[in-house]
């Protein structure tokens, strides 16, 4: 590195007071890079002033960052613009959102949280793509209840996180002892009154609402199961948050959930089926054998999220780019809905 830091900009749409995926990958990734080169961490860009003339931009979320994308693509053509692409870009956005589609073609370099995603992106923008799979601390596994059985759900109530599969999973019959708990702000309000209602009308459901992520962290560690029902996943950090726990996971069968645990995974269940899932968690309950299974295929994929790893691979890729390994702007193929100033180059 020369003497001289250099300044990265690191764009994500959501910041802190969002306590989601995004903003935790984008706060983790600003503190691996720390140490490599000055960091900018930032909602959008241009700002005003930097106190530094930034050399590279990292924005997560191609559709929701897409304005930041195109100004630095047009103010700065030569310079690295790396694209971390999220759930709903990978699932949905880029199939059909315009300004999506243009920050695949302004990226220099593309960035899935998980190796299924491949599948889902473009063939012509594969070359420019890598996997950096995201991390957690590992933490010591919990001495698990034995009188209590905890399945737990964690995520924000929205669409994309399928919420009420949960909720009426819940509501079907179990043994004694079986407990399900929700944990998540609702991000719209008919999410909250069928949350309400499920409580009241289920004694073993409990919506916890949103929770600092030290307490959900140890929630996850002392849950037997963590349930993931999501539609659509860019790479869950809950998931891994799990496995680096030692509470294995039931997942809904989406590329995003298997990139993550693998496509032999045993735990699985078709997504907005409660049925499925409920007779799972009656399994994982009844089943020592069936639950240590899981556990031990979860703690296969372990090494996968492991910090040190995420850190190398995030500081390798902005060396790479910044050492001048970047595609050059002007070979772009000339897409529809390419920006005037990228046509008129190609």
């Amino acid at each position: 590195m020369e003497s001289e830091a250099k300044t990265v900009v690191l764009v994500s749409p959501a910041m802190a007071e969002s306590n989601n995926g995004n903003w935790h990958t984008a706060h983790r990734w600003a503190q691996f890079l720390s140490g490599y080169c000055d960091i900018a961490l930032l909602s959008q860009w241009p700002v005003p002033a930097l106190e530094r003339t930034p050399q590279a931009m990292v924005a997560l979320h191609a559709r929701r960052s897409a304005a930041s994308i195109r100004a630095w693509a047009e103010a700065c053509p030569d310079k690295p613009l790396v694209v971390v692409l999220t759930g709903t870009d990978l699932y949905r956005d880029i199939q059909t959102n315009v300004d999506a589609q243009q920050s695949l073609a302004l990226a220099t370099h593309l960035v899935l949280l998980q190796d299924d995603g491949l599948t889902a992106l473009p063939e012509v923008w594969r070359g420019k793509a890598r996997v950096i799979y995201q991390s957690a601390p590992a933490l010591k596994p919990a001495r698990k209840s034995s009188r209590r059985f905890g399945v737990l759900m964690v995520g924000h109530l929205r669409d994309e996180k399928d919420p009420l599969t949960f909720m009426r999973a819940a509501g079907r019959d179990f043994a004694a002892g079986i407990h399900f708990d929700q944990i998540g702000l609702a991000l719209a309000p008919h999410f909250a009154e069928s949350a309400t209602t499920a409580a009241q009308c289920t004694p073993r459901y409990r919506w916890l609402g949103g929770l600092p992520r030290p307490v959900t962290r140890q929630r996850i560690k002392r849950a037997h199961l963590l349930v993931n029902c999501s539609l659509m996943e860019g790479g869950a950090q809950v998931i891994l948050e799990a496995v680096q726990s030692g509470t294995p996971v039931l997942a809904s069968c989406i590329s995003g959930n298997i990139g993550m645990l693998g496509a032999d995974y045993a735990g699985y269940f078709e997504p907005t089926d409660d049925a499925q899932l409920a007779a799972l968690v009656r399994r994982c309950a009844a089943e020592a054998d069936f639950l240590a299974l899981l556990q031990r295929q979860c703690s296969e994929r372990a090494r996968l999220f492991e910090p040190r790893n995420e850190k190398r691979l995030v500081i390798n890729l902005l060396a790479s780019a910044l050492d001048g390994a970047v595609a050059c702007a002007t070979s772009l193929p000339c897409l529809p809905g390419l920006p005037p100033f990228l046509k008129d180059a190609s």
